[in-house]
């Protein structure tokens, strides 16, 4: 722990440094170790308590790290709060009243603050968090690369058009994740995610009570919990677990996949994506360790050239 004073110079220079340091400097594994060696240390007890409570953080801190990093760069502007002059991206159609866990975020920061000044950024926090929530879950511990820094502003817009909705075919989806240099690998992987958390009604509703490749029992199921109209906002788990493992993979075997776009990545049709997802189910180590590989790829997305970017003291909120 620094002393106030000590905090006080950190803070100050950090901000200074923020003018020089480039949005695409090269991360790595070792940024903090020397000039904030508690930081991951923090994240992670914070994390793994925030889990314990309540599983589906876990879940929920994964996916603001993906939905920010699938919005113009792995930035932090998922967490930017509207204000009277400034619409963010946390009301956007994909993330309105469903992205969740901003209080477990807060919480890490405010800690790595006090025990370094305002040297770790939002997200850089948002990464560490979304590792160790899928550790804490059973998943892989892969290394997370570091030094991003904290954009200015966030886009409503971009919102709406960059995150893949739950609707998507197959073609959508590799659209989706081919403009942020990802492959077919890396949608099947990281799709899932799903392994973990729960979908609200909305999101799974024309699935269940209009696709012809649905198992007829697991639809009826659903269908009990998620009428034709109304209750929108009644989750359940995505996979029937609440553990990271490959389930979701045997779900899409079985034509179980909760969301129409999960199924899309398995049609029997013994395409790319179908092997993928038989792999899978099949070696559920090859997962772990891909899982991992493309975690980082998607981690590595940055913001548009010539952004101009700060470390938050507040992550809800620019300095």
């Amino acid at each position: 722990m620094v002393s106030s004073s000590s905090s006080f110079v950190l803070c100050c220079v950090v901000v200074f440094a923020t003018i020089f340091v480039p949005l695409d400097a090269q991360l790595t594994p070792v940024f903090y170790d020397k000039v904030c060696p508690q930081a991951l240390p923090t994240i992670k007890a914070i994390v793994d308590k925030a889990v314990e409570r309540e599983p589906r953080m876990g879940a929920s801190l994964l996916r603001l790290h993906f939905h920010d990093c699938f919005v113009n760069g792995c930035d932090g502007s998922v967490l930017l709060a509207d204000t009277a002059n400034f619409t963010g991206e946390r009301t956007a159609f994909p993330n309105n009243n469903s992205i969740r866990g901003f209080e477990v975020v807060d919480e890490i920061k405010a800690a790595v603050n006090s025990a370094c000044g305002n040297i770790v950024s939002c997200a850089d926090i948002l990464a560490v968090a979304a590792r160790d929530s899928v550790a804490k879950l059973g998943g892989p511990s892969y290394k997370v690369f570091l030094g991003r820094q904290d954009s200015l502003n966030a886009s409503w817009m971009d919102a709406n058009i960059n995150l893949p909705a739950p609707f998507l075919n197959l073609t959508g989806l590799l659209a989706s994740f081919s403009s942020k240099g990802l492959n077919l690998q890396d949608l099947v992987v990281l799709s899932a995610a799903h392994t973990i958390g729960e979908a609200q009604c909305a999101t799974f509703r024309g699935r269940i009570y209009n696709d012809t490749n649905i198992e007829p029992s697991f639809a009826a199921d659903r269908q009990r919990i998620c009428p034709p109209e109304g209750g929108d906002n009644t989750t359940v788990l995505l996979d029937g677990t609440v553990k990271f493992d490959n389930a979701y993979f045997n779900n899409l075997l079985a034509q179980k996949g909760l969301l129409h776009s999960d199924q899309e990545l398995f049609k029997s049709d013994f395409s790319a994506a179908d092997f993928l997802v038989r792999r899978y189910s099949t070696f559920p180590e090859a997962f772990m360790k891909d899982f991992g590989d493309s975690m980082i790829k998607m981690g590595n997305l940055k913001p548009p050239t010539g952004a101009k970017s700060e470390i938050r003291m507040n992550c809800n909120r620019i300095n």
